[in-house]
């Protein structure tokens, strides 16, 4: 029998967006690099980051991470960090000059849906996305109701 509560993130990860998969199409995903400071990064590997309103944007060449919240780290006093600050996200020129591309089209913008260690480097998957009318979030739920009502059938045939 499964537990009740959070699910579990895929290893390695710090966390998952899953609003972000149900509140839009994701089209596209780039790996991008962050600039941290000392206090967000401890911050991190505590795993005290939450993504559920967060975006990015493109300014003057640059991507920011606007709105993802990493919890003042208790351990640092007065050298901590503001929570929610923007982020310059690390790319290469050329997948910035895409985004820039990208982004112009109506009704597109730059979800983070997952934050990540790489190595020793925190990481963040930004994905293009389109955001889905009602109709398509009713769907949505409607095919997920349907394949877990199977699963259950199939279970319940196997024993």
């Amino acid at each position: 029998m499964a537990k009740k509560g959070k699910r579990k993130a895929a290893p390695g990860d710090i966390a998952t967006n899953r609003q972000a998969s149900f509140r839009y199409n994701l089209l596209e995903k780039w790996e991008a690099g962050m600039e941290l400071q000392g206090s967000e990064v401890k911050s991190l590997r505590d795993g005290k980051v939450q993504l559920k309103d967060a975006y990015a944007s493109v300014h003057d060449g640059e991507v920011w991470l606007q709105n993802m919240h990493i919890a003042p780290y208790p351990a640092a006093s007065r050298e901590n960090h503001a929570p929610e600050r923007a982020r310059m996200l690390l790319m290469h020129r050329r997948e910035i000059e895409r985004l820039i591309g990208k982004t112009q089209e109506k009704g597109l913008t730059l979800v983070p849906t997952r934050v990540y260690f790489k190595g020793r480097n925190a990481k963040v998957e930004i994905a293009l996305a389109r955001g889905k009318e009602m109709h398509d979030k009713r769907r949505d739920l409607r095919d997920k109701d349907q394949r877990r009502e199977i699963e259950r059938a199939l279970r319940e045939h196997q024993r």
